[in-house]
């Protein structure tokens, strides 16, 4: 080939001498149907995942993304922890450009490494590499490869190749390597019924899944964990080994058994705390008293710091080091209140959960890896009393929304058994006001209104008042309440205790131009403060199921007074809707110079199919326009002043 036609064909085909990429990853090899509603393609994905022992394990990735806008740049930047169980043998990446011409490619040495402690962690020893290409012409594309071994087979990878909202997946594969001894247990969504393909190569089994052509999907309103709605492979091997200990996943009842493993020898207490939990209990007969005496007791004498060390992420520290230091983390304060219960003589159980508010995903049929904290169960005759450990203020027997309504595993002497925690359901989470305001004649409205939250309702008040000061607290309020412009000049908090709680919030505001007065007509809206906010869009191509897991009840009674002279003109009509989401109940009235208005709405949670929602658009669009409903009023023309 002569020098002038080989400079010819790189100045116009300079695609064909791209190093490595060859044009594989031009945006036009794209089919239209993955580019619908999708931030970024996924193009190639390969997931090796082998097993050589007990104690060595590898896990070989390959990838490459084409970021098509700005939406999809978090997906661009590769961030890898690791720690003591495992490492990042090695990271290569490359970037090419809309042509699938390699522009830039990075190798290990290029990669940033940073401690990965937490914020709310005193000491751990995870850190993680970091890399970003800092591209932003899009479209373009990013490939990494990465390394990842193992000295342990305690921790398994999850595949989930189409892992968000607005991602379209051209092609994924995963391979799974152990010894022919070894049962590997996996669970999968969405991958029909075929299963992955098994092969053995000496005494190698090799189990492999492939998928292809995954168009993107958009985050439907109340639409279900993502698990249910893409394909994905958790894996768990029967048999493990971490750190010296070795366990089984092949039931709940071992993973709790190794659980006790982990956790005896760690509930002794010293002389001067034995002293204290007998003088603070031996004289009290009621069990739950004396639950409620001695976490309280734990309140007030520990705080709640994270440390991360080792086998710490599974393991507590002993009972004494928190009676010594005044702190720990989840584990070791559970594990320490534990012990104070053991002492006085009233069995409780550590218990493993998945936490966090809305974290409910969880496959009770796939013993594996599944939580993320540890709080404490006081089996009882009749209802159990759950303790979360981590608290300093929550009342004994009430979880919250951080831990309520979802799977948990007590660790009993016998194993681990799997039961659910408590659900606050529609009676338990209540919000109920009652309102007295005045209109004055230039149409502010001072207001007083005494509202009693219950429950999940709750929730937010006692983090309020229980993690900002005052002042702060009314920064909040004077910038979250739903009016236009007011001044909140007095508020206060008066908290209930009980396994229940109950927060009784009390605020007196003033607001500006809450009325309209046009001529002689005034126009008012008599719900004042509890206006729901939801309107869906209507969709006639919903997909997914509808997913509601908040059950609640709200009641408002309203008084206003108004100025004098006014009669009716207009009036909402009373409002009353009963559907499968929840009920809905509105009326006003006027009498004399008041006006009396009444709101009840309850709703409900459950599972519902996507057929049912144009049901639930029409429910809270009922719901949106009855909370807007004005009151229009005219001024008898006998009280209008002369001159007017």
């Amino acid at each position: 080939m002569s020098k002038l036609l080989i400079i010819f064909i790189i100045v116009f085909f300079p695609s064909l001498f791209a190093r490595g990429g060859g044009g594989e990853y031009a945006v036009s090899g794209i089919r239209q149907n993955l580019l619908k509603n999708a931030n970024v393609v996924k193009r190639v994905s390969f997931s090796e995942y082998e097993i050589i022992s007990l104690t060595k394990a590898r896990l070989y990735e390959k990838y490459a993304i084409t970021i098509l806008n700005e939406a999809g740049e978090k997906y661009a930047s590769l961030q890898k922890d690791y720690d003591k169980f495992h490492s990042i043998r090695s990271i290569e990446g490359k970037l090419f450009d809309e042509k699938g011409r390699e522009l830039k490619s990075v190798k290990n040495k290029d990669i940033k490494d940073f401690s990965a402690v937490s914020a709310i962690s005193l000491m751990e020893d995870t850190r993680v590499k970091i890399h970003d290409f800092y591209y932003k012409v899009y479209p373009y594309t990013v490939e990494y490869e990465i390394v990842t071994e193992f000295n342990n087979t305690f921790y398994s990878p999850d595949w989930l190749p189409q892992p968000a909202y607005k991602y379209a997946v051209e092609k994924a594969e995963l391979l799974v390597r152990a010894p022919t001894w070894l049962v590997i247990n996996y669970k999968s969504f969405n991958y029909g019924d075929r299963g992955p393909s098994i092969t053995t190569e000496k005494e190698v089994k090799i189990l492999k899944w492939t998928v292809a052509d995954l168009p993107a999907f958009e985050n439907e309103y109340a639409s279900p964990d993502l698990p249910y709605l893409t394909t994905c492979v958790f894996l768990s091997p029967e048999q493990f080994e971490i750190d010296g200990y070795k366990g089984s996943f092949s039931s709940w009842k071992d993973i709790g058994l190794f659980q006790l493993q982990l956790n005896t020898g760690r509930d002794q207490l010293p002389a001067n705390i034995r002293q204290q939990v007998h003088s603070l209990a031996d004289a009290v007969n009621d069990t739950r008293e004396k639950v409620r005496i001695l976490y309280e007791f734990m309140q007030k004498n520990t705080r709640y710091i994270s440390i991360q060390l080792g086998i710490g992420g599974w393991q507590p520290f002993e009972a004494a080091y928190v009676a010594k230091n005044s702190y720990g983390d989840c584990k070791a304060l559970s594990n320490y209140m534990y012990s104070l219960l053991k002492e006085a003589g009233i069995k409780s159980y550590y218990t493993k959960i998945k936490a966090g508010r809305g974290e409910t995903f969880f496959m009770p049929d796939f013993s594996t890896l599944q939580f993320n904290h540890i709080i404490l169960c006081v089996p009882q005759e009749k209802d159990s009393i759950w303790l979360e450990c981590t608290s300093q203020t929550l009342p004994a027997g009430y979880l919250s929304d951080f831990t309520c309504d979802r799977f948990a595993l007590l660790v009993t002497e016998e194993g681990g058994k799997l039961v659910r925690t408590p659900k606050y359901g529609l009676k338990d989470n209540l919000e109920i006001r009652n309102l007295k305001a005045s209109l004055e004649p230039d149409a502010a409205l001072l207001l007083k209104a005494t509202t009693y939250y219950t429950g999940l309702q709750q929730d937010r008040y006692h983090a309020l008042i229980h993690n900002l000061s005052k002042d702060k607290v009314k920064e909040v309020l004077q910038e979250h309440l739903d009016f236009a412009t007011y001044d909140i000049s007095d508020f206060s908090y008066k908290e209930n205790k009980a396994s229940l709680p109950g927060i009784e919030e009390k605020l007196t505001v003033l607001v500006s131009n809450y009325a309209t007065i046009t001529g002689k007509r005034l126009f008012i809206i008599p719900n004042i403060m509890t206006r729901h906010n939801r309107k869906l869009a209507v969709d006639t191509e919903r997909k997914f199921d509808i997913d509601l897991g908040f059950e609640y009840k709200d009641v408002d009674t309203v008084e206003i007074d108004l100025p004098a002279g006014y009669t009716s003109e207009a009036m909402p009509r009373d409002v009353a809707v009963s559907t499968k989401f929840g009920k809905y109940s509105s009326s006003v009235k006027l009498t004399g110079n008041k006006l009396y208005y009444y709101r009840m709405m309850e709703h409900y949670s459950g599972r519902f199919p996507a057929s049912d929602y144009p049901e639930l658009v029409k429910f809270y669009e009922t719901i949106y326009k009855a909370d807007r409903a004005k009151v229009v009023l005219v001024k008898n023309e006998t009280d209008t002043p002369k001159g007017f």
